[in-house]
């Protein structure tokens, strides 16, 4: 699925089954809430952290996904297409850092 159709899916799936979005300052913090919980998996599962019984259970692609979803849901009450969004991102990026990283020696 391309990122345009997957926020018309979220988008229609808040239509039918949400009843409406949040606000857009309480997605905001919902999407706050969910990077605090994928960096949470990461932490315990890439970093030094150990894990907690309650930790166990959590799934990264789905913590991904709930990222995604409300990120999907601000992007349709704020009018951005993230698709368009990224692609000129990735260009933007290119153009700017095209030698940058090889001349980094830390990456070398």
């Amino acid at each position: 699925m391309t990122i345009q159709e997957a926020q018309q899916k979220v988008d229609e799936w808040i239509k039918t089954y949400g009843v409406r979005y949040f606000s857009e300052l309480t997605n905001m913090a919902i999407l706050t809430e969910e990077v605090g919980e994928l960096a949470r998996i990461m932490a315990r599962t890439y970093g030094d952290q150990s894990f907690k019984k309650s930790d166990l259970s959590k799934n990264l692609a789905d913590e991904m996904a709930d990222v995604l979803w409300v990120l999907f849901c601000l992007a349709n009450q704020t009018g951005v297409d993230l698709e368009d969004a990224l692609r000129k991102n990735i260009e933007k990026k290119t153009q700017r850092d095209a030698d940058r990283h090889h001349n980094n020696k830390k990456l070398l």
